[in-house]
């Protein structure tokens, strides 16, 4: 292949191996390419001690406070993270800094000329496992201590399963990626839990009782310890699932990170939801302490406090209007969403800029998000999984809420705009239903530092 000269056409490159949807490959064939892809670049990931976060929702904000912390101790620390809001560096960040154009061109050129059928076992690698392989050999060039990586997509298949980590973490289970991880949420739980390895601790947020179960057993077949993040009171099981009344079992060891921390409790990010999060990453924080000391409180408390992860129940003031970016994007998290919108902003009226992908649960996202609007511009990302009937999407929020005026504007950043000039200064704009919709909006309002 011919050396690519710039950063975008390493981006060009990468993005030809996004996959077919149409196809469905094994999912196992995954892990054998991956670790061929960081054969080729002479295993990085055996010098460099990793963290592992999967799960439904949460796993990123755990992912990126987990980072903060460990920076804030002095740690060099790596961090993957998908997808992205305005540019694909942001994926592969040292000490918060992503990685340089150059960088990433240089990599691009060193593992493109083996990125052939002959060569790859199980066929041509992904898009995302070429880059996760690109990120772990920037970590050891790097040398990094530590890094916190994030499961792409569930856990048992994802590339991130080669890694052999030092600490396992799963945030809350519930229904997202049905298509590919199975209808129920003991089917879901089973491919989150296949991040499990033997010997190493796997720590669990709370879960329905069918979901801590299945993740439980998923622990002991491996060999792993396992905990649930929770208070005495609480006993780790959140919420219920049609399965509850079926699933019998042992449920992991209770864990309560506040026995061993007393500090501050609350991130620098908004949302009720993060309470649960922080929680994760504070759990996580005390057992990698095990090995790094100088992860003591005072890091604890600076990371959370320090932590920037933009777009999740982000609050901006521009002008003299207040936008909220959510990229709630399944019904749990739009649940969230419209619980700490409820608690936070009372009484105020609100104008819903929502944009949504074609692979999510539209039908029953909608109704949720709607339930406290007073206005809504339903719109489409540039994304190609973006959902871009929009007359399908006002029909789904007339039929939920039939009081309130439905507008479709195809253009995000138009969209923006259009309320940004009609709001009155104490609505509350909420963009959300989607990060592509969420980094649109961003972008409009000059949110963005850099931007493929």
């Amino acid at each position: 292949m011919q050396r690519v000269a710039t950063y975008q056409e390493a981006l060009n490159y990468l993005y030809r191996f996004i996959p077919n949807p149409q196809q469905r490959p094994n999912p196992a064939d995954n892990l054998t390419r991956t670790r061929e892809l960081l054969q080729i670049l002479q295993n990085p990931q055996l010098t460099v001690p990793t963290v592992v976060v999967a799960g439904t929702k949460g796993k990123g904000s755990t992912t990126a406070m987990i980072a903060a912390i460990c920076r804030a101790a002095g740690l060099r620390t790596g961090m993957w993270t998908s997808p992205h809001l305005h540019s694909y560096r942001e994926r592969i960040q040292v000490d918060g800094v992503p990685i340089s154009q150059q960088a990433l061109t240089d990599a691009v050129n060193q593992i493109a000329p083996h990125i052939v059928n002959d060569d790859i076992a199980g066929g041509l690698p992904s898009t995302f496992a070429i880059g996760f392989a690109l990120a772990l050999r920037y970590f050891a060039q790097q040398q990094v201590d530590i890094a916190i990586i994030e499961v792409g997509l569930g856990g048992r298949y994802d590339s991130a399963n080669v890694l052999d980590p030092v600490l396992s973490v799963i945030t809350s289970v519930s229904y997202d990626h049905i298509e590919l991880l199975g209808e129920t949420i003991v089917d879901i739980a089973m491919q989150k839990g296949g991040i499990a390895h033997a010997g190493v601790p796997i720590l669990m947020a709370p879960q329905p009782l069918s979901a801590l179960v299945t993740l439980a057993a998923c622990a002991a077949e491996a060999g792993a310890p396992s905990y649930v993040v929770d208070d005495p009171g609480q006993g780790g099981i959140r919420g219920d699932d049609p399965a509850d009344e079926h699933v019998r079992g042992p449920i992991p060891e209770l864990y309560d990170p506040f026995d061993f921390y007393t500090g501050p409790r609350m991130p620098n990010l908004g949302g009720e939801f993060q309470t649960e999060n922080a929680r994760m990453a504070i759990a996580a924080a005390l057992f990698l302490r095990r090995r790094w000391t100088r992860i003591d409180d005072g890091a604890i408390e600076n990371g959370l406090q320090s932590i920037d992860w933009p777009g999740r129940y982000e609050l901006r003031s521009v002008g003299n209007r207040d936008v909220l970016f959510d990229g709630a994007h399944n019904p749990d998290s739009a649940q969230r969403l419209t619980a700490s919108l409820a608690r936070d902003f009372p009484g105020r009226s609100k104008t819903y800029v929502i944009g949504c992908s074609r692979d999510k649960d539209i039908q029953t996202i909608i109704p949720i998000l709607v339930n406290s609007a007073d206005q809504v511009i339903v719109t489409a990302s540039r994304h190609p999984r973006a959902w871009s009937d929009l007359g399908a999407l006002r029909d789904l929020v007339t039929a939920a809420r039939p009081d309130i005026q439905v507008i479709g504007i195809a253009d995000p950043a138009e969209a923006l705009r259009f309320v940004m000039h009609h709001a009155s200064s104490n609505d509350l704009i909420v963009v959300t239903g989607s990060l592509f919709v969420v980094a649109a909006g961003r972008e409009a309002l000059g949110l963005a530092s850099a931007v493929d």
